[in-house]
């Protein structure tokens, strides 16, 4: 049986939600799938049909998670699931991360980051997918933004949370910060999600989450995934030149939004080695750590709901909180400085989305926004 997260941000229990999960089954058909590649078996989940030439969204976790704990909360959540009713989902388990999932034969060799991203084309053709939308966190991002750059044709967009380009890990940062603690596994796993403030402060969820990697997870796989995040090599991306290197340049030829919470221990990796793309776009969430989509699941929806839009989907999507925030924040600026807040609004928003850039534009066109 598969347990759902609770789309309450109050209740982050992994265990109680079958009820809810049936009634996602009556309305998305679910199946599970261990499809066979050039670097072995994934482990992968599709919720609902592919929709004609429509993309697929295309999930991927970070370490100590896997689909589940990374991602149900934001696709249980009432907004997402109107997304969700445009497109299918596929989430995909990294190696060895899966609920139950068996521990390797002594002497297995895990598959570089390189080389999971290597192993996601063969997933999509054999379940019959053209092209995605991706949505990774932390070392999944770094594989969805590997795959973009292997197979452009594949990938439409990106939405990376807690993306970090280099090769140097966080994994070695928490470990750098947790003198005086007993370095387990599990601790520097904590670390590499979730700041010091939240470590000592938001104690629901991170006994939840300790819990999560410490149970859920066969300890073994995961430091077999640790290491391989640990060992990767830096993305090389590199800005474009007009006139001069457009063609040769290695870069992301779809848009793409970095997400990070504010307090993420992530903050500068995404900001400070950020994604040397033009189409891309940043959100920074207020109120937020080391995982948005769980403790921000709604602002995170109404993120990615502007950005498919902005890619020519959903055109009709009704308007939400985010939007009736921003609305709201504008309009009570006054008659002057309101038409120019609003002006100024809407280009954020527009940028968000991850829209079109003009040719003729020098600057990237990457923002901050604070929700």
């Amino acid at each position: 049986m598969i347990s759902e997260c609770s789309s309450d941000t109050e209740d982050f229990s992994f265990a109680s939600q079958e009820i809810f999960f049936f009634i996602i089954v009556i309305f998305h058909k679910i199946s599970e799938h261990d499809i066979e590649t050039s670097h072995g078996v994934l482990h992968v989940t599709l919720r609902g049909t592919p929709k004609g030439n429509r993309p697929v969204i295309l999930t991927y976790h970070d370490i100590g998670l896997n689909h589940k704990s990374c991602f149900n909360t934001l696709f249980n959540f009432e907004d997402m699931q109107e997304i969700t009713q445009h497109f299918a989902v596929v989430h995909v388990d990294a190696p060895g991360q899966q609920e139950s999932a068996p521990p390797f034969p002594t002497g297995y060799q895990y598959p570089t980051m390189d080389e999971l991203a290597e192993m996601l084309p063969s997933v999509l053709t054999q379940l019959k997918i053209n092209s995605v939308i991706g949505i990774g966190v932390g070392a999944g991002a770094y594989i969805l933004t590997r795959l973009a750059l292997n197979e452009p044709a594949l990938v439409e967009g990106l939405v990376l949370i807690n993306v970090d380009p280099c090769a140097k890990g966080w994994i070695d940062w928490a470990a750098s910060k947790l003198s005086g603690w007993t370095s387990s596994l599990v601790d520097i796993v904590m670390a590499h999600h979730f700041s010091t403030d939240e470590l000592t402060e938001n104690q629901e969820i991170i006994q939840t989450y300790r819990l999560h990697i410490a149970q859920d997870i066969n300890q073994d796989n995961l430091a077999l995934f640790c290491h391989s995040y640990n060992s990767r090599r830096d993305l090389e991306i590199e800005r474009p030149v007009l006139g001069l290197n457009e063609n040769t340049v290695k870069t992301l030829k779809c848009p793409a939004l970095l997400i990070v919470g504010d307090t993420s221990p992530a903050v500068e990796a995404v900001f400070d080695n950020g994604l040397n793309i033009v189409l891309s776009s940043s959100l920074q969430m207020a109120d937020c750590g080391g995982l948005p989509q769980v403790v921000q699941p709604g602002k995170l929806a109404e993120a990615f709901k502007y950005f498919v839009q902005g890619m020519g989907y959903m055109p009709t999507a009704s308007m939400t909180r985010l939007a009736r925030s921003r609305t709201h924040s504008a309009s009570s600026m006054g008659s002057a400085d309101g038409s120019r807040s609003r002006a100024h609004t809407s280009s954020q928003m527009e940028g968000a989305t991850g829209g079109p850039v003009n040719d003729n534009q020098t600057r990237p066109q990457t923002m901050e926004v604070s929700c």
